[in-house]
């Protein structure tokens, strides 16, 4: 009975036995299989061989055309409005009379000042005479040649009032719709007209003060205006000797030939900024950049692998972006797929 008991006992430990072992055995071959089906294949991706080259460097901006000079035309004096000698739209030249301004009060002024003075100054000669003979004192001359001054500075007053009644043109350019009428009476703050130079343009623009450094006095700089093919030429005369602290921008300056007069004061324009050329830049397409929370990365390819790096830049065009650390001449770069792209991923390179 011990014998039947104690071979059942060896027989059921033996089933057990290799009921366990072929559990263990299933779930060893199931995990070697589900990590066989988990391995991804190798993404395909395009990539090209990154070389220095020398690359003009420019920058795009933009600005705003200004008149070269421009003035509001007012009335020095008050009055009413006798002549008006310009036609609205027209070119006038430095000194022309554009207004003339009723002045026959003025000159009636004139008049009786020029009466004083006169008197004043027989009465400043003859007191000269009687010093000269002791006859009368000195302070008593004195008195007589201060008041022939007086009038004589009140006489000039007057004139220089009606000089002002002439209301001239200060520079040669283009006169703007007037906004009087013979017979309106005219302050120093009525606006008359405006008149404008357009022989000349300014080109007012800012750039980011890490290109401060490269922008020089006499450069010169294309642009293009809306809705016009054309690109123009002007020349930097003058830079801001400081940085705009709320915008970290530096203020420029430049002047171009309007001879046509095709462009107008006011007019936005698309300004194309050449910069110094940099030798040996490393340039890449910008499809390739990836940005991320601390800057911008590339992946390039490395025994199969796609390796991240982390890089510098300082330039950009359309295309391209120029690189000063991260890949250097010889790395093979990806430029496909980088969006979705890991560190370490198995991929399959088509250099292009």
């Amino acid at each position: 009975m011990k014998i039947k008991t104690l071979t059942l006992t060896v027989i059921t430990l033996s089933l057990l036995g290799l009921i366990g072992y072929r559990i263990i055995s299933n779930k060893a071959e199931a995990a070697k299989n589900d990590k066989k089906g988990d391995k991804k294949p190798p993404v395909m991706v395009d990539a090209i061989i990154v070389a220095e080259k020398d690359f003009a460097n420019a920058i795009s901006l933009s600005g705003a055309i200004e008149a070269n000079e421009n003035v509001e035309i007012r009335s020095e004096v008050s009055g009413i409005v006798e002549k008006i000698y310009f036609t609205e739209g027209t070119n006038v030249s430095k000194g022309q009379v554009l207004v003339k301004v009723n002045d026959i009060e003025l000159r009636a002024q004139l008049s009786q000042a020029v009466t004083k003075q006169n008197l004043a100054a027989e009465n400043e000669r003859r007191a000269k005479l009687l010093l000269q003979k002791e006859a009368i004192s000195q302070e008593e001359y004195d008195i007589a040649s201060a008041e022939y001054r007086s009038l004589k500075a009140q006489t000039q007053l007057i004139q220089a009032q009606i000089a002002k009644t002439a209301i001239k043109a200060p520079f040669s350019g283009k006169i703007g719709l007037r906004n009087i009428s013979p017979g309106t009476y005219v302050t120093p703050t009525t606006l008359i007209t405006k008149l404008v130079s357009a022989n000349q343009l300014k080109i007012s623009f800012s750039i980011p003060e890490k290109y401060a450094s490269e922008v020089e006095n006499n450069s010169p700089i294309q642009f293009t205006i809306p809705n016009n093919p054309q690109k123009f030429t002007a020349k930097i005369y003058a830079i801001e000797p400081e940085i705009e602290t709320t915008t970290r921008t530096l203020k420029i300056r430049a002047i171009a030939d309007n001879p046509n007069g095709k462009l107008l004061a006011g007019t936005f324009a698309n300004i194309e900024l050449p910069l110094k050329n940099i030798k040996g830049a490393i340039s890449i397409p910008s499809e390739a950049v990836v940005p991320v929370q601390d800057g911008k990365v590339v992946y390039i390819a490395n025994n199969g692998k796609a390796k991240e790096i982390k890089i510098e830049t300082i330039a950009r065009t359309d295309k391209d972006v120029i690189v000063t650390q991260g890949i250097k001449s010889g790395d093979t770069l990806l430029t496909s797929g980088v969006m979705s792209l890991k560190d370490e991923a198995d991929i399959k390179v088509k250099v292009k």
